[in-house]
Order: C-alpha cells, then sequence, then structure tokens
C-alpha cells in the first residue's frame, strides 16, 4: 500500500468522515447532470446554425454537395439534417463511453470523472464555437458530438453508485434525483441558449459561436464545483437507526453481495434488464423527436379553433399552431423530469420489477388510446396519454440504476449502469427511425396526415410488450456470479476504499466532517434556483398550449 499523500483527485482524498452531511451529495450531481443535460437542447442551434452564412436565409448547396461534403464546406450553409447527426452522436457517445470507462470510474472516483466530463464537454463546446466561427461541421462533430459526447458518458454516471452508497434506504429517490437533473438541462439551456443568441446575433452573424463560449465558461464552473462536491463514505457506512433488509422471499430481488462489472456481458439476467432499458427508451425517444409535428398533423386547425386540416392551412395558421405545439412540447418536457423522481421514489416502496411493470403495462395502454383519441379529435385524451408516456420514460432511466444494485450489488454498480448504457445508445437510433420511417411511409401509401401515426403507435405497444416480457423474466443471480470474499477485497483495494477517513493522514476528508447546515441549503439553492428559473420558462410556453 502505498504511503504517499493522496492527489487533490484521487479517491482517497474524498472519503468523508463522521459527521458528514450526505445530503450535500445530491446537489454536487445535479450541478453535473443540469450542465451536461442541455444534450437534449441543442436542436435550438439548429436553426440558427442552418443560416450562420446566409443569415437571414440559408445559402443552400448544391446538388453536388453530399453528407460529407457539408463537413468541409465553407461556402454554403449546413441542412439541419446534417446538423441532426450530432443529437444522435451524443446518445451513441454517452453510451459507449460509459461502458468504456465505467469500470475506471469506480476505481478513480467521482471527483475525477467529473473532473475529465467537465473538460471534455466544456472543452468540446469551445473547439465547437470554433467550428462555427470556421464554419467547419466537421469540427463541431468531433468537439460537442465526440469529445463533448464522451464528457456526457462520464458525467452521466459520475454520481450513480456514489449515490447509492450514501442513500441505501433510499436508491431510487437518490439516482432519481441527480437523473432528473439531466431531462431538466435542456429546460434551463434551451431558454438560456435563445436569449444569448439573441443577444449576440448582429445583421453579419446568428450569435451561435459566442453562446457556445459563454455557455462552456458557465458550465466548467458549474461541473467543477459538482466534481469538487463529490464525497464518497467510509466503507461499511450506513445511515443511523438504519439496518439492511434481511434476504427474505419478499427481498429476494435484493442481494447483499456483489458482480464483478467483467462478468456483465455474460448474465442473463443483464441483457433481460438492457432489452427493458431498450424497450421503453426505443418508445419513448421516438415520440419527443415527433411530439411537435405529430400534435399539428393529427388536430391542424383545431389548435386554433378552426375545423381546416393541417394541409388545408395558410402560412399564418401554420404558423399559429407551431407556437401551440411548441407549448405541447414544453409540457411533455415538464412530466419528463417530474417524472425521474416521481417513478424513481416510487420503486423504493413498489419495488423496481413492480415499477417497471407498470410503466410496460399502462405506457400500452395509453399508446394504444392514442388512435382512439385522435380520430375522436379529443385533445385532452391524447395530451394526457403522451404527458403520463413521457414520465414513464423519464421514470426508465432513473430507476435503472437503483434496479441494477438490487440484481448485481452496489460495489461496480456505476460501471455495470456504464454498460447497461449501451441500451440507450441503441434505443436513441431505434426509436426516432421507427417514427420517422413509419411516417414516411403511410405519407407515400397516400394515408392523410391525421392517419399517419396510428400503425406507428401499435408498433410501439409492440415493443412495450417485449419490454413487459423480458422483465418479467428477471430473477436474482445464481451464486457462481458474485465475487468471492477475496475477489471483493482486492476490487476494493484497487478501488482505493478505506476502512475509515482517519486510514488517510491529514488531508481533506480525514477526521471529523461535520457540515453547517447554511452550507447545505446554499448548495441546494445553487442548483434550485437555475433549475427553478428553467421550469418557469417552460411553463411560459405551456401558457400558449393552454391559451
Amino acid at each position: 500500500m502505498s504511503n504517499e499523500t493522496p492527489g487533490l483527485l484521487d479517491k482517497e482524498r474524498i472519503i468523508a468522515g463522521p459527521g458528514y452531511n450526505r445530503w450535500l451529495v445530491p446537489p454536487a450531481a445535479l450541478a453535473i447532470h443540469l450542465c451536461i443535460g442541455m444534450a437534449y437542447g441543442f436542436s435550438v442551434f439548429w436553426l440558427p446554425l442552418s443560416k450562420a452564412l446566409g443569415i437571414k436565409e440559408a445559402i443552400k448547396c448544391g446538388p453536388e454537395v453530399g453528407f460529407w461534403a457539408q463537413l468541409f464546406t465553407t461556402s454554403c450553409d449546413w441542412q439541419i439534417s446534417t446538423l441532426g447527426w450530432m443529437y444522435t452522436l451524443f446518445f451513441v457517445l454517452l453510451g459507449t463511453s460509459a461502458a468504456t470507462w465505467g469500470g475506471w470510474l469506480e476505481r478513480a472516483g467521482p471527483r475525477k470523472a467529473g473532473v475529465v466530463s467537465a473538460l471534455c464537454w466544456c472543452g468540446g463546446m469551445l473547439f465547437s464555437a470554433l467550428g462555427v466561427y470556421l464554419h467547419q461541421f466537421w469540427m463541431m462533430v468531433l468537439g460537442s458530438g465526440v469529445i463533448g459526447g464522451i464528457g456526457l458518458g462520464l458525467g452521466y454516471i459520475s454520481p450513480v453508485s456514489t449515490l447509492i452508497k450514501w442513500f441505501p434506504d433510499r436508491r431510487g429517490m437518490a439516482t432519481g434525483m441527480a437523473i432528473m437533473g439531466f431531462g431538466g438541462g435542456a429546460m434551463i439551456g434551451s431558454p438560456l441558449a435563445n436569449d444569448l443568441m439573441k443577444y449576440f446575433a448582429t445583421p453579419t452573424d446568428v450569435g451561435v459561436m459566442q453562446t457556445f463560449v459563454v455557455m462552456a465558461l458557465v458550465y466548467f464552473v458549474f461541473m467543477m464545483a459538482g466534481a469538487f462536491g463529490y464525497r464518497v463514505p467510509e466503507t461499511g457506512w450506513k445511515p443511523e437507526g438504519w439496518t439492511p433488509p434481511p434476504a427474505q422471499v419478499d427481498n429476494a430481488m435484493i442481494t447483499q453481495r456483489h458482480v464483478h462489472v467483467t462478468k456483465v456481458w455474460g448474465i442473463p439476467q443483464f441483457w433481460l434488464i438492457w432489452m427493458v432499458l431498450c424497450m421503453n427508451v426505443s418508445a419513448g425517444i421516438g415520440v419527443i423527436g415527433m411530439a411537435s409535428p405529430m400534435l399539428q398533423e393529427v388536430f391542424g386547425g383545431s389548435l386554433i379553433g378552426l375545423t381546416a386540416k393541417f394541409g388545408e392551412l395558410d402560412k399564418d395558421q401554420l404558423k399559429a399552431i407551431a407556437t401551440v405545439a411548441a407549448g405541447f412540447t414544453a409540457l411533455l418536457s415538464l412530466f419528463n423530469i417530474g417524472g425521474r423522481f416521481f417513478w424513481a421514489s416510487l420503486s423504493d416502496v413498489l419495488g423496481r420489477k413492480v415499477t417497471y411493470v407498470v410503466f410496460f403495462v399502462l405506457g400500452g395502454l395509453m399508446y394504444f388510446s392514442v388512435p382512439g383519441s385522435s380520430n375522436a379529435g379529443n385533445i385532452v385524451l391524447f395530451v394526457g396519454a403522451f404527458c403520463v408516456i413521457l414520465s414513464m420514460y423519464g421514470g426508465g432511466f432513473a430507476t435503472v440504476p437503483a434496479y441494477l444494485a438490487d440484481i448485481f450489488g452496489t460495489q461496480m454498480v456505476g460501471a455495470i449502469h456504464g454498460r447497461l448504457l449501451t441500451a440507450w445508445a441503441t434505443a436513441g437510433v431505434l426509436g426516432p427511425v421507427v417514427v420517422n420511417y413509419m411516417r414516411e411511409y403511410q405519407l407515400s401509401l397516400g394515408i392523410p396526415r391525421e392517419q399517419v401515426y396510428n400503425q406507428t403507435m401499435y408498433i410501439l405497444v409492440g415493443m412495450l410488450a417485449v419490454g413487459l416480457i423480458c422483465n418479467l423474466l428477471v430473477r436474482p443471480l445464481d451464486d457462481k456470479w458474485f465475487m468471492s470474499e477475496e475477489e471483493l477485497a482486492e476490487e476494493k483495494r484497487l478501488a482505493h476504499e478505506r476502512a475509515a477517513a482517519s486510514v488517510v493522514s491529514r488531508v481533506e476528508g480525514a477526521g471529523e466532517d461535520a457540515v453547517n447546515p447554511a452550507v447545505v441549503v446554499i448548495a441546494w439553492l445553487a442548483v434550485g434556483l437555475p433549475l427553478a428559473w428553467g421550469v418557469y420558462r417552460t411553463l411560459q410556453s405551456v401558457a400558449k398550449f393552454f391559451a
């Protein structure tokens, strides 16, 4: 064992001593998740970037300028469909980077991972800003898409293992709080980006480059504060007055043992939960991308009190229903975020398996009801169904880390969660492809616009049915998959765990660690106020829908 003093970012340095307040850890996680969650809101940049050269009107590329040529062209504007690939890259890189470096994260600790995440996410945005300035799309792809995507993956899983260890009594609620922040990132980032672009826009500049720079610097401050706010509990720590539940039949789904991350690819239960997440996310993510056009095409003029169908509306009427649809999208984002905390917290009471049964059964009924409510012109039932669906989409993300901790143990749950996120990367491609291509196919058959989504809804019901079957097949693990006492001890040594903080000579984290309650309040205000502002701005959009 090395006697060297741990470095500022080392895991030994952040072991909390007696008296540390665990409620300081969730705001640290939120500080990072609220920043990287802007990945969801990057589409606010697409329209201005599609006119980066032409400013008022896009300078269209000729037919000879394909996708690859657009990566390097400086003579014409990028198409929105080309820019949209950044969105796909985010979620593919999130899944693959979380899977690749999850094991490293468990050993390096959340602070080091948080700092690397901040450098990648914010550094990627700065490199993208240079790409906008030089009009080089390949720089944006490399900056935000690849480097930023790696930061996204590391930042996303950085708090999971730590929160589960701090809140063994409320695993779902703890991870729900952090992952709620990822959903809320766009709620803050999108209106902030819009305000900044308006401020920086000039007759010769759309203001995206300057917006990237400002947001990267603001995010860097928040993410570094979050990374340095992470602390890990002493080995064997548990909340005062709490005892682990006994391994009885009613509690058989929660193990007290631990699985090594290197084994999970070969465990059937891992692949069942992988399918559970993939099906839940595919169904939801496909709808998120098409929510606005879906509402407009299904209800047409009735959104503004007219009897005309979508194809019969003039330019001004189309603008009016687009405003209403933007309010609908904002409403869905509120349910996406609220669902993350609500369902994950409820899973602490119901159990994870039962919670996913609710997602698939209730979600299936909601999707099945959509064609009926749209044919009947019942906008209340239509909107209500999608609000419930989006709450369970968010809830699926927030509940799955606790599900993994129950089945595979807590020692390497962050790394296992990282590997599971490849399901998200898959769903990020599968969901939009199913929804978008089915819509195009239905239109090509001459089916009216208001009916083109009916078949899609039934396909999504089928996907949820697959998810339900996989979830019902999840069983407790066989003894052969768990680490032996010797293997666990070795893993704890590699993860730089200490029996107590005082083992580390007088460095930060050693000895008494009591925290002034005012510090906890300030930490929560630092993340709570921006989130409240984001909710307020979102409610302003929602008001247009109800108007």
